[in-house]
């Protein structure tokens, strides 16, 4: 009986200790906010990109069903400007094929924010960039997918952490820019990423009421 005991007790502890490790293990993946600042703070020009087109082009392109299409390995980016911004690339969990976060991930969407409101980066604003890996989906569903969850970041950043919202710009880009094309299926073409996009424009300073006109003088009476 002492001996199932220990053996219970020692399968406890094995236990216990498995848990702690594997805790120590995820806190170290979490992205540290200096870590996410160290990457978003060398930002050195603004590239020409209108975002109304860019997203139309996103979607005419995962819905075109080209004969000739190179196939995800060889496919071109779609926005390849967008690569020479700074990056921070997050692994963000989020429910299967929907934009809702999971809770593991809470904690280094709270880290960017933090990054975003240092001191080094509040004068810029941002890019929320989603991507899918290939997988069995079509590539405008992915497309669809990728934005809803760039659009998910953007609100928690927004109504969670009071980030402004003229700061954010939230894109999907679906398979339309791998972040590793040699390996199309692989995780990391899963990673959203923050990119340090503008400076923010400067508000134009209020113009001062104009002053009253001073008031006509009456003529003095004659006596």
């Amino acid at each position: 009986m002492i001996r199932a005991t220990g053996h219970i007790a020692a399968g406890i502890g094995i236990a216990l200790g498995l848990a702690l490790l594997a805790g120590a293990a995820f806190a170290q993946t979490a992205p540290t906010r200096d870590d996410i600042v160290g990457k978003l703070n060398h930002f050195e020009e603004t590239p020409e990109v209108d975002f109304p087109a860019l997203k139309q082009q996103v979607m005419e392109r995962a819905k075109a069903r080209i004969k000739n299409d190179p196939g995800p390995v060889n496919r071109p980016p779609i926005a390849p400007d967008l690569a020479k911004l700074p990056a921070f690339n997050a692994q963000i969990q989020f429910d299967a094929d929907t934009p809702i976060i999971q809770p593991e991930s809470y904690q280094t969407v709270g880290r960017i924010a933090d990054a975003l409101v240092h001191a080094s980066l509040l004068p810029y604003t941002f890019l929320i960039v989603g991507h899918v890996e290939s997988n069995s989906k079509t590539r405008e569903a992915n497309a669809i997918l990728s934005q809803r969850r760039a659009d998910a970041i953007r609100d928690v950043l927004v109504n969670t952490f009071k980030i402004s919202t003229k700061r954010l710009q939230p894109i999907g880009l679906g398979e339309e820019q791998f972040l590793d094309r040699a390996k199309p299926t692989s995780p990391v073409n899963g990673q959203l990423q923050i990119l340090t996009f503008a400076k923010v424009p400067e508000e134009a300073p209020a113009h001062p009421a104009a002053a009253p006109a001073p008031a006509a003088k009456k003529p003095a009476k004659k006596h």
